[in-house]
């Protein structure tokens, strides 16, 4: 408990923050995007756009008290009185989606997905002048998770108006209360939300050491004081994961309610993020040996799927990588999770039927079952997956053929897709318009969310959509959120991305080359088929079915007749 204790009495105090820049970064009009670059020069100021954009939208996300350095003029304090219920001050944090609930467990994989990105890609935020905005972004929700660990054993999963979250359409100022904090604890455990946020912290905590996988892309968000508070916050909550009197199980078992958005489907992944995380953190080789043993007892090796909030083992091999590359004090046996890494990557970049997943006829990394909700999500995943890795492969053109893999799904993103859209709103003139985002459409009426009003009021600037369907298309329909709905964690890997194209990449994105109107001109007419707009199905209904069978019958009835008594004239003639 001491350890604890110690983080929250430092957690009020105002640790010292990379200064922000003067005058602050905003995001330019989406006209700039089609604006190409005069010389060709290292940071390409198109791409450093993009990655402060991306890193913008969290902004617009936030809850509770506002900061003075606040950049997003339409936003208000909102939420103030979360943690009421419960006595505890739980304000502040980010609304996950294109609603108002706070999740624990998809912001921290947020968060540590953005920290592994930025420890090997971090000079792209130095040299595009965005770690100010990195440290405020990653602080606003890490203090928030420390909100919501106020004792070793409990953490809060989840504040929410249940209730009316689905009817609720209008902004931050007359968010529905009361909203109900929901926890887990020691004999209500959820392991995986505990030793995922223990895995946020501990992947934080190693990027404010001033740690880098990369020798030549530090940044300058080190604090010590700050990373040793985010240290015994990581080791915590593993103890909590690891160690609760109530067992071991998936979080929605204790908290029936996150079950509908943000379901778990196992805690063994995370448990073994956790431990890598935390063993590099504190350089420990157990901890790595653990993480090793869990990883081949529970036969995580062979996956197929995604990489996403929910599941996090094909991450876990090119983690594993890392370390025995940077660390080899704290782990061997490179060439074995070499092995499974690119086991994972040579399957779905070759298209073997033993992957998951398969291309769209536009080029687009589709998983069934998971592709179908915000596409965009596994694709962008995987190309992060790819681009941490490539420095590690056993081949250059192993290597290459991971990063030319990932640039063409983050072009695709980006533009050089069969709708000439760039799926990050606010780029491009042919950006997205109507991103599923109750904070920023200006509507109040969740039954005229498509109409009312008609353009929406605010850009959302940085926001990655979900992304489009099977066939490539994207509606831009406000109410379709499989396609239209922005969230923290599908935000998270078009960072790191954007950051390796800062410290890379001279050329402009390839949004840069779309001419004004290009994706007017491929807009599909009516509605998408999905979970928003079920398929709308062909044909006649039963009982115009049942109707023409009626008709058919008497109809070759009465065709039976005619040519029976032709035949029968007919043979009576003949006699």
């Amino acid at each position: 408990m001491k350890s604890l204790l110690y983080g929250v009495l430092l957690a009020g105090v105002a640790f010292a923050q990379v200064p922000f820049p003067n005058p602050q970064y905003l995001p330019p009009d989406a006209s700039e995007g089609t604006q190409a670059t005069q010389n060709s020069t290292i940071p390409n100021p198109q791409w450093s756009n993009l990655l402060g954009n991306a890193l913008f939208y969290y902004d617009a996300q936030r809850s509770g008290k506002l900061p003075s350095t606040n950049r997003v003029s339409w936003r208000n304090d909102s939420c103030l009185t979360d943690g009421s219920d419960v006595g505890l001050d739980l304000s502040g944090g980010y609304y996950d989606a294109g609603d108002y609930i706070k999740a624990t467990y998809p912001l921290s994989f947020t968060l540590m997905s953005t920290c592994w990105g930025a420890l090997q890609f971090g000079q792209g935020y130095e040299i595009s002048n965005q770690t100010a905005y990195l440290d405020s972004m990653l602080r606003w929700g890490l203090d928030w998770i420390i909100k919501a660990h106020p004792e070793n054993n409990t953490l809060y999963v989840l504040v929410a108006d249940i209730p009316s979250e689905g009817n609720y359409w209008g902004g931050d100022l007359d968010i529905p209360t009361p909203r109900t904090s929901y926890q887990i604890n020691d004999t209500h455990p959820g392991t995986d939300a505990a030793a995922q946020a223990s895995a946020a912290f501990s992947s934080c905590a190693l990027l404010y050491s001033g740690v880098s996988f990369n020798s030549s892309s530090a940044t300058s968000i080190k604090n010590d004081t700050y990373a040793s508070l985010l240290l015994s916050h990581a080791q915590s909550l593993y103890s909590f994961a690891a160690s609760a009197s109530g067992g071991q199980q998936v979080y929605q078992n204790a908290v029936p309610e996150v079950a509908d958005a943000y379901s778990s489907s196992g805690f063994q992944d995370d448990m073994v993020a956790a431990e890598l995380f935390l063993g590099l953190a504190t350089n420990s080789s157990d901890l790595i040996e653990q993480a090793s043993q869990r990883y081949l007892q529970n036969q995580l090796g062979g996956s197929g799927g995604v990489f996403n909030w929910d599941s996090k083992t094909p991450g876990l091999a090119v983690l594993f990588s890392q370390i025995a590359t940077t660390r080899s004090d704290l782990a061997g046996n490179l060439t074995g999770w070499q092995t499974e890494a690119e086991r994972y990557f040579d399957d779905i970049v070759n298209d073997k039927s033993s992957s998951d997943a398969s291309l769209t006829g536009g080029g687009l990394l589709w998983y069934n079952g998971d592709s179908d909700e915000a596409s965009l999500n596994p694709a962008l995943n995987a190309a992060m997956l790819m681009s941490l890795y490539s420095p590690f492969a056993t081949s250059s053109s192993k290597s290459s053929s991971y990063e030319t893999f990932a640039g063409n799904q983050l072009n695709y993103a980006l533009g050089n897709n069969p709708m000439s859209s760039p799926y990050v709103v606010g780029m491009n003139p042919n950006s997205p318009q109507n991103p599923h985002s109750a904070l920023a459409s200006g509507g109040d009426n969740v039954a005229q969310i498509d109409s009312v009003p008609a353009q929406e009021a605010y850009v959302l600037y940085g926001a990655v959509i979900g992304g489009p369907d099977k066939n490539d298309r994207m509606y831009d329909i406000r109410s379709d959120w499989p396609e239209m709905e922005p969230a923290l964690d599908l935000n998270a890997p078009m960072l790191t991305l954007a950051a390796l194209h800062v410290m890379n990449d001279a050329a402009d994105p390839f949004f840069v080359s779309l001419k004004n109107g290009a994706y007017a001109s491929k807009k599909p007419s009516g509605t998408p088929c999905d979970a928003a707009f079920p398929c709308k199905k062909s044909g006649l209904s039963n009982a115009g079915k049942i109707a023409l069978a009626i008709v058919l019958s008497l109809v070759g009835v009465l065709i039976i007749i005619v040519l029976a008594f032709f035949y029968n004239r007919r043979r009576a003639k003949r006699f």
